[in-house]
């Protein structure tokens, strides 16, 4: 076999495994929960907000009719974390911004 036929005229040799390949990704188990950011209002507060919200949206037009489909506010469990996990990441630097993703909770069963 000449030098071009060895390089040009290639079989293609199929390589078949039997082991899986390895993945970037961990498999998680679902051992933890994602934390709400936020979480409907009770009824006492759903008049109220609601009320506000659609006097502000008015504006000067008190002719205008508005539908107020869901009404949510901050999860103060949510809140209390991130403002921790901030001010320990922050301590270095003082400057620095930081954007919470989720929060997660470990199930407890």
């Amino acid at each position: 076999m000449g030098l071009f036929e060895r390089l040009f005229n290639k079989e293609k040799v199929e390589m078949k495994s039997d082991k899986q390949p390895l993945s970037p990704i961990v498999k998680e188990e679902n051992e933890w929960q994602e934390i709400a950011g936020y979480i409907p209002v009770e009824n006492e507060e759903y008049q109220f907000v609601s009320l506000i919200a659609t006097a502000v949206a008015a504006g000067d037009r008190p002719e205008s009719e508005f539908t107020i489909k869901r009404i949510s506010k901050r999860n103060p469990e949510a809140q209390l974390v991130s403002a921790i996990a901030t001010s320990i990441a922050s301590a270095d630097d003082t400057q620095s911004h930081f954007v919470i993703r989720s929060i997660k909770e470990k199930r407890t069963n």
